[in-house]
């Protein structure tokens, strides 16, 4: 008798003890949680970073190649895109900046970019005050992806390559009718690379700033990341898309300029996210939710047909 009483008392230790873990959090332990793994795993986010492009150097070098394929038809696509699609897509949204913003020098929180950083303020100060672990996680990631892709361009890649920005429109020497412009700080040469970088590095003049585009790079970033935090492709990137084409001319970049800030914002708001699940024990579960299919011809006399073999 005493051993089954001591079993139950087992039983019931173990049962508190299990609700009490699986209590929700209050909103300072949830605060703190979120804050803790996101700064914590930064040197994670890097990690993750290498491996989209180590991992698999046969994918990586189809991409290279397709970038180096796109710069040397770029005279052929951006004179295109400037005379086809920025006539044609002409639009501004409403400026939402606070007047004691307007002014300052270029930054996340003016003109079309409050479109993306106020929704991301805006969704972190939610859930924070709604105690959403999930939207908190969400707000710090983004943040941190558009940090990131400010890093990233800004400061290595666009020193890296240098690429002068494109003449608008090609074959001549102005830029939107401007004529009193610097011709060494544009181009209409494709391979106008490793021009030296002047003024300020995150926010300077066209010299050597072409490659990637910097807010491409950020729209892509943000955009895959609420579209993985939340398993929703439509939401983040129609408003991508829509603040992208607003005053779509001040962009002054090669097509392949825009298409490599699109693939690394991607890695980059892929590995924020995976750095964060891993840390979470989210990613470990993904994985063991992944089945794998076999598909197998089978013919004997007793059966004939496809037999489908899952791996869970």
């Amino acid at each position: 008798m005493r051993f089954f009483i001591n079993c139950f008392l087992l039983f019931f230790s173990l049962t508190v003890l299990s609700q009490n873990n699986l209590q929700k959090k209050n909103h300072f332990q949830t605060i703190g949680y979120v804050f803790k793994t996101s700064f914590n795993t930064v040197p994670s986010d890097f990690v993750f970073l290498g491996k989209e492009v180590s991992d698999d150097w046969k994918k990586t070098g189809f991409y290279a190649a397709g970038i180096l394929g796109l710069i040397a038809t770029d005279k052929i696509t951006t004179k295109a895109w400037q005379n086809y699609v920025e006539p044609n897509i002409d639009y501004r949204l409403p400026n939402i900046t606070p007047d004691f913003l307007k002014g300052t020098r270029e930054n996340w929180t003016q003109g079309s970019n409050a479109y993306l950083t106020y929704p991301i303020i805006g969704l972190y100060v939610g859930s924070l005050l709604g105690n959403n672990e999930k939207g908190q996680f969400a707000g710090l990631n983004s943040l941190k992806a558009l940090a990131y892709s400010t890093l990233v361009t800004q400061i290595a890649l666009k020193t890296i390559f240098g690429r002068n920005r494109p003449f608008r429109p090609l074959n001549s020497q102005t830029v939107d009718g401007r004529n009193n412009i610097n011709p060494n700080e544009w181009t209409n040469n494709n391979w106008d690379f490793f021009n030296g970088r002047r003024n300020t590095i995150l926010f300077s003049d066209p010299t050597g700033t072409a490659l990637p585009s910097m807010h491409v790079t950020a729209y892509f970033a943000l955009a895959k990341v609420i579209q993985m935090e939340y398993d929703n492709y439509w939401v983040p990137y129609s408003i991508m898309t829509a603040v992208f084409f607003h005053n779509v001319k001040s962009h002054n970049h090669w097509i392949s300029d825009m298409v490599v800030g699109g693939l690394v914002g991607t890695l980059i708001g892929r590995s924020v996210v995976r750095s964060s699940w891993k840390a979470r024990g989210i990613l470990d579960r993904k994985k063991q939710k992944k089945i794998s299919l076999n598909y197998t011809p089978s013919f004997s006399p007793e059966f004939t047909g496809l037999r489908i073999v899952g791996t869970f």
